[in-house]
């Protein structure tokens, strides 16, 4: 029999948890990927049915690309981010992770201490942990293709914009270090995917935490007030 903190184990405890959170994320990613696949498919389409509604609204008639880059990724990242918060349970998610976290202590606490009893013990224990952090995942995996139905579609629209919207001289930026073209390529990404991606990710972190706070704080009212 292996030891209790012995690599071999610990791999047969990870393979012991890893069948429950298979079907839900390969459904996920396989969706995810029939949507990405169909959007770049008609992605022309789609970005010129877009620009009837966006270009007249945030199109500044192609003078400011940058603005609507701006503009843009604040729209896309601000309904991702509120179609995940109202389909994700914050409660259950942060007690998930207390739980997991204060396994984990336990866990260390006993390999430092050599106790291989509780080692074996908490191990036994270990796929359940591992079942339950990982039904995160899953649920984030299952709102993924809800959220992409949004979020490549307004790729899409930006790519039309820029491209057939926008004069040619217009697309050509002033940065401190060059002169650029959101049109060029970096490495293998065109370079207003760089700067939209740029845009939206510092904002997506922080209207996460806005968001998942005052909904969890919500959430929690709820309960307390449930069981006065």
């Amino acid at each position: 029999m292996p030891n209790p903190g012995s690599p071999k184990m610990m791999q047969q405890t990870q393979n012991a948890a890893m069948p429950g959170m298979s079907k839900g994320t390969m459904i996920g990613m396989v969706a995810t990927l029939a949507i990405m696949l169909v959007v770049m498919q008609f992605r022309m389409q789609i970005g010129k049915g877009l620009n009837f509604v966006f270009e007249p609204l945030i199109g500044f008639g192609g003078s400011w690309p940058v603005v609507t880059l701006v503009i843009a990724g604040l729209i896309m990242i601000t309904l991702s981010t509120l179609i995940r918060s109202y389909m994700t349970d914050f409660v259950a998610q942060a007690r998930n992770q207390k739980i997991s976290s204060e396994f984990n202590k336990e866990m260390r606490q006993a390999r430092l201490e050599n106790n291989l009893y509780k080692l074996k013990k908490l191990q036994e224990e270990q796929p359940k942990m591992m079942a339950k952090s990982m039904e995160s995942s899953t649920q984030m995996m299952k709102v993924m293709p809800i959220t992409m139905m949004v979020v490549i579609p307004i790729y899409a629209w930006v790519f039309y914009f820029l491209t057939y919207v926008v004069a040619p001289e217009m697309t050509s930026i002033h940065l401190p270090f060059a002169e650029v073209n959101l049109l060029d390529t970096l490495w293998v990404m065109p370079l207003w995917i760089v700067i939209y991606t740029m845009i939206s990710l510092p904002i997506g972190q922080l209207e996460n935490r806005v968001v998942r706070y005052f909904l969890l704080k919500k959430r929690l009212k709820k309960l307390d007030g449930s069981k006065s």
